[in-house]
């Protein structure tokens, strides 16, 4: 099998290296990603110089054309050459078998099979990583099949030129610099014998000749033999042309750009010291480039063209090309040490390597295509979207099972509690005044020697409800249990429970799982009329996302009142206003011209709940603090007439709560604002939760300020499919893997964007399932290999 393995080195010797490893199939996404870390190794700077020293010493370079000196015997700088060879190939193995990298190499080992063909790409702009010779790494010798390629951290793919279907040659520009002291005629002996090859020979060119072939032409390998050397930083090089001009990469520039935009494929330096000119080229996007990473030998240089070129033009692929040349360089080593080290590969990752038939068939692409026919071509397509089809309609199919199962529904709650607290500010309410009852009230009354049985008196309650009349409202709603008589002494208050038709109160339905299998039972003063259930419905954390607008209470019960407190108190306030309810024949609840559609046990994100009695979902009014729904006046400024006289004026006709709000009682609740709201208003007293659900039906029916909505079950997997698909589209049609995780990201935020403009319009429309379909879908089309596009 084919694999690409990348290791992205960021660091140096002398400070350590972190490592990325990624492994993927040819020509797919990377499957594998791990990180690890190469500890400072300075010595190897130092080995690599004395071998170096040692090493250029010798003679007959094709680097500069001036003659190299021999301070000692032949032998014996060939012998130590060798020895410091092998010590810096033991340093280097030791770097590499460092604890902190161990688990990098494990990986690998683990992800690669002996029989692989793996390209090996190092990519650093490190100099002294970039000059090290990588293919002295153990892991080569256990993997036959695997070569080592430099690469630049930067890069890019560019647009494939518009060139003919089939070439009958493969085009080459061979330019034979200055050859003076070397014999650069066996290297035009060794490409005149090459098949299928058209070679344009430019002999010691002037530059504007060099300059003219690469604009005016359109070439598939580029060639160079002669002397060439790189500065020592590693960034930049020269070739010599002639026997007076050197020219460098720069001064090339444009011409060599426009032949790799034109077709240019490889680029072959065949003299010494190159790895300059290799970074300088990396920079222009070149596909491929082959220097020599010292300076070289005439028979070592001429060695490797001939057997490369025999290889690689007989259908072998680059890399494994590249490979047997290098090490059939072992048999001359006796007499040129360490010459296997010498030819280096430079790869843009952004390309696979073509073959030579490759390069006669451009259509072929640069993946292993077999030859092109139009039906061939049709059915791989065919089979591509089936795969993408197939692949999105199964991952659909798995989403929403999982999440009929209720495995996503707290994620789709979180994500509800998330849309709800980004929602634009709203206004508060204006139709309610809620009056408080807090621990300075509760002090209060225990200081005016009142009668406690609850947190609010019989006296207080009174005085209270006479002090209300002045304000004229239109319904009160007493919030607050009452499962007890009115004191005698109070026989106004017991007339005024039984009689006053604005006033509502409240019982507990029997509830086994609130911790109250008997319920708590209403005032017995108030009609049957006017009683109502305070029940909530809260989530299994303890949220209050619905509202219960009517249930059936078991026969067991000490309260029987089947309408909810919030629907009673609006109901009485819009009758007022002419305003009647019914249900349509669907069965949903229609006060005026506003329809409450029901919840059922699966709804958007709710998935199996349980939705017995009549629920709603609660939209509550986006404000700063939930508590700020209306306007709030504590019972013992009421009590002492502290009210200001111009709310007073404002009070008419509207609603009034009566509500505890002291943290001693457990009338306190969770809201979809609990998890980015302040410590001390994580829960809110229920009065205010109330408050949220009567103006829900009210905004609904007069201001037809939108109730939450939601898509059918069939809607919400058309909606889930169609994300899915278009992730696996993605990942067919993107190849670059930096690339598709931004296509990626930049869907999953079009998807939230979408989520949350339907949310702001009181939509609840799948978002979790539809980001789990999307990067599943990616992730499936990619591990099948769609996109190296192989024709069966």
């Amino acid at each position: 099998m084919q694999k690409l393995v990348v290791l992205k080195l960021d660091g140096n010797l002398s400070d350590g290296v972190k490592v990325t490893l990624e492994i993927g199939a040819e020509g797919d996404r990377a499957t594998t990603e791990i990180r690890g870390y190469l500890t400072p190794k300075p010595e190897i700077i130092t080995h690599y110089d004395l071998w170096q020293t040692t090493y250029r010493s010798l003679e007959n370079f094709r680097i500069t054309p001036i003659s190299i000196s021999i301070g000692s015997s032949r032998i014996e700088q060939i012998n130590n050459c060798r020895q410091l060879g092998e010590n810096l190939s033991e340093q280097m193995n030791s770097w590499l078998n460092c604890q902190s990298f161990r688990p990098v190499k494990e990986k690998l080992l683990k992800q690669l099979k002996s029989d692989d063909t793996v390209r090996v790409l190092f990519k650093t702009d490190d100099i002294w990583l970039r000059r090290l010779p990588w293919q002295l790494w153990e892991f080569f010798e256990d993997y036959s099949q695997a070569e080592a390629a430099l690469s630049a951290p930067e890069y890019e793919n560019l647009p494939k030129p518009k060139i003919a279907a089939v070439k009958e040659k493969v085009k080459i520009l061979a330019i034979l610099g200055n050859s003076e002291g070397i014999l650069v005629e066996k290297d035009r002996e060794i490409l005149e014998k090459l098949p299928n090859a058209k070679i344009t020979f430019l002999v010691e060119p002037q530059r504007c000749q060099l300059n003219q072939q690469l604009w005016e032409q359109d070439w598939d390998i580029l060639f160079f033999a002669g002397h060439s050397s790189s500065q020592d930083d590693g960034r930049s090089g020269q070739i010599y042309i002639n026997e007076t001009d050197c020219l460098t990469i720069e001064e090339l520039k444009y011409a060599l750009k426009k032949a790799i935009g034109r077709g240019l494929q490889l680029a072959i330096f065949n003299s010494c010291d190159g790895l300059g000119l290799a970074h300088q080229l990396e920079d222009l996007h070149i596909p491929q480039i082959i220097v020599m990473r010292e300076p070289v030998q005439d028979l070592v240089a001429q060695e490797f063209l001939k057997n490369f070129l025999r290889k690689f033009s007989t259908g072998e692929s680059l890399y494994l090309a590249v490979r047997e040349s290098r090490e059939r360089l072992h048999g001359i080593e006796d007499e040129y040490p360490c010459a296997t080290w010498l030819p280096v590969l430079c790869q843009n990752p952004a390309v696979v390597p073509p073959t030579w038939n490759q390069l006669l068939s451009p259509e072929l692409e640069t993946e292993g295509l077999p030859p092109k026919n139009y039906r061939t071509q049709r059915q791989f397509r065919w089979r591509s979207v089936q795969v993408v089809l197939l692949s999105s309609l199964i991952i659909t199919s798995l989403v929403m099972g999982v999440r009929a199962l209720g495995l996503l529904q707290p994620s789709e709650l979180r994500a509800f509690d998330y849309l709800m607290g980004l929602r634009p500010e709203e206004q508060s309410d204006s139709r309610f005044l809620i009056v408080t009852v807090d621990e300075a009230d509760i002090q209060y009354q225990n200081r005016m020697k009142m009668n406690m049985r609850w947190s609010l008196s019989d006296q207080a309650l009174a005085q209270l409800l006479k002090k209300l009349d002045q304000y004229q409202p239109r319904a009160i709603g007493l919030d607050i249990y009452r499962d007890f008589s009115v004191d005698p002494n109070y026989a106004d208050l017991a007339t005024r429970l039984h009689t006053d038709k604005r006033l509502y109160a409240v019982c507990k339905v029997s509830a086994a799982e609130d911790g109250a299998p008997d319920g708590t039972p209403p005032p017995p003063e108030v009609p049957k009329e006017r009683l109502s259930f305070s029940d909530f419905v809260a989530d299994d954390n303890d949220i209050a996302r619905r509202q219960l607008l009517h249930l059936t209470p078991p026969v067991t019960s000490d309260c029987a009142a089947e309408y909810a407190f919030s629907l009673q108190l609006a109901l009485h306030y819009l009758e007022a206003k002419g305003i009647k309810s019914d249900f349509t024949p669907e069965g949903n609840l229609q006060i005026g011209t506003a329809i409450f559609k029901q919840l059922k046990a699966y709804t958007s994100g709710y998935q199996g709940v349980d939705a017995k009695g009549y629920q709603i979902l609660l939209n509550y009014r986006s404000l700063r603090s939930l508590q700020n729904i209306a306007q709030q006046v504590p019972l013992r400024d009421v009590l002492n007439e502290q009210i200001n006289p111009e709310l007073v004026k404002l009070l008419k006709d509207r609603i009034i709560l009566i509500g505890v709000t002291a943290p001693s009682t457990t009338d306190y609740w969770k809201t979809p604002y609990s998890a980015k709201a302040l410590t001390n208003q994580k829960q809110i007293p229920g009065v205010f939760v109330q408050a949220h659900m009567i103006s829900q039906i009210i905004s609904a029916v007069l201001n037809h300020r939108p109730l939450l909505w939601w898509w059918p079950t069939w809607v919400e997997a058309l909606w889930v499919w169609g994300w899915s698909l278009m992730g696996g589209t993605l990942a067919w049609f993107i190849r670059q893997p930096l690339y598709l995780g931004l296509a990626g990201v930049i869907m999953l935020l079009a998807l939230f964007g979408i989520c949350y403009g339907i949310f702001t319009q009181a939509g609840w429309i799948p978002l979790i399932p539809a980001a789990l379909a999307l990067v599943a879908a990616q992730a499936v089309v990619v591990s099948k290999g769609i996109q190296n596009r192989q024709l069966s």
